[in-house]
């Protein structure tokens, strides 16, 4: 009988979501744990319904800006280094084919290939300059020259997912009196983050529950940090 497989076990299901997962967990995570703890801290400080969504607004919208826009310089740098190194690769197979093809042969041996077998893939993949490169990259370089999102794609999806993940924190003192709205920012902004890290053990088939639990914890550290400096302030002032 023929066995339809699991679709949560093909290798492609959800690709474009894999390949921005760091993006999309990164800014969701960091715009939720920086503007609760922020939002905290001013409210509890200041007490201003008024300061701390206007503080809260301006913390969005540098923030996410600064992070897209690492997110894009950062991806663009890696993306030239690793095509500096292809191209440098490409020369030494082009100049160097003999030793290129020991080379080869022997990071299969290092891998654990029988020599005879090890001999036979290095001397094939030398007969196609694209498929040599290809080895050379994923062995030796350890890079995967497959097409990747583009650095600014990248840098677009970190901007947008900072500013939802900043928003959750932000949303309650919009329609709520400031003391109801901090309890309830902190409330909905904890359950956000271990939904958040929950939610990546879908593609990274680890404990929910722990994985969310983590998240949620970091979550809480900044919002007690956030909340320790307003009490100060207050006190202070």
């Amino acid at each position: 009988m023929h066995r339809i497989p699991n679709p949560d076990y093909i290798h492609h299901k959800d690709s474009k979501i894999v390949s921005m997962i760091r993006e999309i967990v990164f800014g969701a995570e960091d715009g939720m744990v920086s503007t609760l703890g922020a939002l905290t801290g001013i409210a509890v400080g200041s007490n201003n319904h008024f300061v701390v969504i206007l503080a809260g607004l301006v913390i969005i919208a540098v923030e996410s800006i600064s992070m897209g826009v690492g997110s894009y310089i950062s991806n663009l740098s890696e993306s030239q280094v690793n095509k500096r190194k292809l191209h440098e690769e490409k020369e030494e197979i082009k100049d160097f084919p003999s030793e290129e093809k020991e080379e080869l042969k022997n990071i299969y041996l290092k891998d654990g290939w029988p020599e005879k077998l090890a001999t036979e893939m290095a001397e094939v993949a030398s007969q196609d300059k694209d498929l040599m490169l290809l080895e050379m990259a994923y062995h030796e370089l350890y890079i995967a020259p497959q097409k990747e999102a583009h650095p600014l794609q990248r840098g677009l999806t970190m901007f947008l997912a900072y500013i939802v993940g900043g928003l959750i924190p932000l949303f309650a003192y919009f329609i709520l009196p400031i003391s109801t709205a901090t309890i309830v920012s902190i409330i909905i902004t904890l359950f956000a983050l271990f939904i958040l890290g929950a939610s990546t053990t879908r593609y990274t088939k680890g404990s929910w529950i722990k994985t969310g639990l983590r998240v949620l914890v970091l979550g809480g550290v900044a919002l007690l940090v956030g909340y320790l400096v307003g009490r100060l302030m207050n006190g202070l002032i």
